[in-house]
């Protein structure tokens, strides 16, 4: 493992624009620099799926993976990631008493309309933040 060990690791569509949008959100909130990224479709994000015996085709799930601890799935790694940012988003922790079933409902919603509520672009992280990826 490299200067990732103790991060938390997003991995996320790098193809799309709802992902990228939410990428770069965490991106400028991450004042205490808990957070690196991978796109599901590098080489790191398939070698995350495949040593799990996740699906490796579809990218519709963002992951949140602590190396070494634990891996969280849809809303569970949404709710996980605003704790960890702090501040006013941790308020967002009192979702996780909402059945996950029902969390993940909702995320699949949005997840299986996400390519109609953002168009494609490609967003471009400044040189701090490019040290934050890990592959795209």
């Amino acid at each position: 493992m490299e200067n990732w060990e103790n991060k938390h690791i997003v991995f996320f569509d790098g193809d799309c624009g709802v992902c990228n949008f939410w990428v770069q959100w965490i991106l400028e909130r991450d004042k205490k620099d808990k957070f690196m990224f991978a796109s599901l479709q590098s080489d790191f994000g398939q070698e995350f799926l495949s040593e799990r015996g996740l699906e490796t085709t579809e990218f519709n799930t963002m992951y949140l993976w602590k190396p070494k601890q634990y891996y969280l799935i849809k809303s569970r790694a949404v709710l996980q990631i605003a704790s960890l940012l702090g501040g006013i988003y941790k308020v967002s922790a009192i979702g996780k008493l909402m059945p996950s079933f029902l969390s993940d409902k909702m995320y699949d919603i949005i997840s299986r309309n996400r390519m109609k509520l953002a168009n494609q672009k490609c967003y471009l992280p400044d040189q701090h933040q490019k040290k934050k990826f890990i592959q795209v």
